[in-house]
């Protein structure tokens, strides 16, 4: 029988696309993913039932509490998930390997271009609950954190990625206000789960940063994304971080991704050359395939 490989959070984006593309990726591992109707993460019981039961042999955590306004209007929730939810996991993997996804909201946002050396600093619950869960994770040397920063895909529901989300305001007739001055590094989901299925295989745990080439503001991904997305047309609007109200949000999240791609297979893609390049082979723009490949 082949090894299992657990799957939190397997009805959300990225670990949707993992389990989709394990077969491809991973074909010497069984996948069980565990979706929130399965096993609430936060009854910390019935996720020893589940373990018991499923007896995994590795476990690439994705479950959490990621949305930013969420996290500020209920930190308790946020914390029981991100934090004590990954603890426990964390804990009952001891002798395992165990990627936990985490987040480049960790730092501040103030300088951009952030490697895996640089001290975080996060400005918001998010990014705090994120951290904590990271340094318990970091304890153990079999066990690895991902930061990602910004990832676009197609969910089941049409509800999880930031794409589906300015597609779903402009079909409802409403305008989609992008900061010109807020700046991410954005990945498909194809992309990035075809990266956790290599540094799985690699076995070099740690931590590791993980974005697109091209650092981009908030408006310039927009601009991107039209040619694609005909619905975005006479949506968007250039705004500025500086009128934002609510939660705060870190100016310039770009990553240093050289560790991470001293290892991997092929080349981490920039989002336009993604689009064009997985367009114009009439193929699913977020599928996960390398544009190369």
């Amino acid at each position: 029988m082949k090894p299992v490989v657990l799957i939190t959070g397997s009805a959300g984006l990225i670990g949707r696309y993992l389990v989709r593309t394990a077969s491809r990726w991973a074909p010497d591992w069984a996948v069980r993913g565990l979706t929130r109707a399965d096993v609430d993460l936060t009854d910390l019981a019935s996720v020893d039932n589940a373990w018991r039961s499923i007896q995994p042999a590795a476990v690439i955590h994705c479950a959490a509490i990621s949305r930013t306004k969420d996290c500020e209007q209920n930190p308790e929730l946020a914390r029981s998930i991100n934090v004590d939810a990954s603890v426990h996991l964390a804990r009952l993997s001891e002798h395992i390997p165990f990627i936990f996804l985490s987040s480049g909201e960790v730092f501040d946002g103030k300088t951009g271009w952030y490697s895996e050396a640089d001290v975080p600093s996060p400005i918001n619950v998010y990014g705090k609950t994120k951290l904590e869960a990271e340094q318990v994770v970091l304890k153990n040397p079999r066990h690895t954190v991902l930061r990602i920063v910004l990832t676009a895909g197609s969910s089941e529901n049409g509800d999880r990625s930031f794409v589906e989300d300015m597609c779903r305001v402009a079909k409802a007739g409403k305008d989609v206000t992008l900061y010109a001055d807020e700046f991410r590094c954005p990945l498909p989901a194809g992309a990035i789960v075809r990266v956790v299925w290599e540094l799985f295989g690699h076995e070099q745990p740690g931590l590791y940063h993980l974005g697109g080439q091209d650092r981009l503001s908030r408006w310039e991904i927009g601009q991107a994304l039209l040619p694609w997305y005909p619905e975005l047309m006479g949506r968007l609007v250039e705004g500025s971080a500086r009128t934002h109200v609510g939660g705060s949000r870190p100016a310039d999240l770009s990553l240093r991704c050289d560790k991470i791609q001293k290892l991997l297979s092929f080349p981490l893609p920039g989002f336009r050359s993604w689009l064009f390049a997985r367009a114009h082979r009439g193929a699913d723009l977020w599928d996960y395939q390398a544009p190369h490949s």
